[in-house]
């Protein structure tokens, strides 16, 4: 999908990944960029649900009182690797809530799902995960079978408002 969107790829850690979509790349009212090359590590503990913390450059979200799931930054001592298992597309932007709005059961209001929220339930009628990084900037996790199907979902409740994807390189300034 990202290659059909015009997105140009760079190897990096072992994985393709689209880094931009375009010299006058930027984020608008709402932009979505694919971040499922970044690691994910499932560790005993360290979590409560509904809650995520930063540490570093990773985020440690809570899936159970025994189990968290660990985005990003180095390898949790005795961690299992399960970047294979999800994908994942970050979203932002002024708009991003009312895009994800448009096809997610979990209610994200400000006042519900505030920064640093972490709720697992109902994306586009599939199983999956979302991780408030800020007031407007998501962590969309999902299974990668449906990875296809997701992009589409986002694109198209994004595109009604204004939005388009962005690389990696974007998603990092922004």
């Amino acid at each position: 999908m990202a290659k059909a969107a015009g997105a140009e790829f760079e190897l990096r850690d072992g994985w393709n990944v689209a880094v931009r979509y375009g010299a006058h790349e930027t984020v608008g009212a709402v932009a979505w960029a694919d971040v499922s090359h970044l690691r994910k590590w499932e560790v005993d503990g360290a979590g409560e649900l509904g809650t995520a913390r930063r540490s570093g450059d990773a985020w440690w979200c809570g899936l159970t009182a025994e189990r968290a799931l660990v985005l990003g930054g180095t390898t949790p001592d005795g961690a299992l690797d399960v970047t294979c298992n999800y994908a994942a597309l970050t979203i932002l932007g002024p708009q991003a809530r009312e895009t994800l709005a448009r096809f997610c059961a979990l209610d994200l209001r400000p006042h519900v799902a505030p920064a640093q929220s972490f709720r697992p339930g109902s994306i586009a009628r599939q199983p999956g995960m979302v991780l408030v990084e800020a007031a407007d900037r998501f962590r969309l996790l999902f299974g990668w079978a449906i990875a296809e199907y997701m992009w589409t979902v986002v694109a198209d409740a994004a595109r009604s408002l204004g939005g388009a994807p962005v690389g990696v390189e974007e998603l990092d300034r922004a």
